[in-house]
């Protein structure tokens, strides 16, 4: 597990646009970041991923306390297929963990991995914030 959090350090993240999640000046607001492993590059294959979770996910009535998050851990196969993700990291709220989940297992199954990754799986964490 270490290991894993040397590489999400060097990781990547894809934040998004900030008209459609950008927060009022006096609220909280949600935001999706995605990581992958540091060794992963292909910055169009990682906003396709970001936007296929992004598009799945439904908000939820109910939020977390802000500054909350849920981690969502999704291995990713090189045919693009993702068994079934992981609730790494609860937000404390379970209609929020719940919608970050399902939003990860509705976007499955992801695009091949690029044929110059060397892998034949790539590890990738989907931060759902309420910040």
């Amino acid at each position: 597990m270490k290991s894993a959090l040397r590489v999400l350090a060097t990781a990547v993240a894809i934040l998004a646009p900030q008209s459609s999640l950008a927060p009022p000046a006096d609220a909280a607001a949600p935001q999706l970041k995605v990581f992958f492993a540091a060794d992963f590059k292909d910055a169009a294959y990682q906003k396709k991923t970001y936007d296929k979770v992004a598009s799945s996910w439904r908000r939820p009535a109910t939020t977390p306390k802000a500054g909350a998050k849920a981690v969502v851990i999704a291995v990713i196969q090189k045919d693009g297929a993702a068994p079934e993700p992981v609730l790494h990291f609860k937000s404390g709220s379970d209609a929020w963990d719940a919608a970050a989940l399902e939003a990860v297992r509705k976007a499955a199954p992801f695009e091949p991995l690029p044929k110059g990754y060397p892998r034949a799986s790539v590890e990738v964490h989907f931060h759902f914030e309420y910040i």
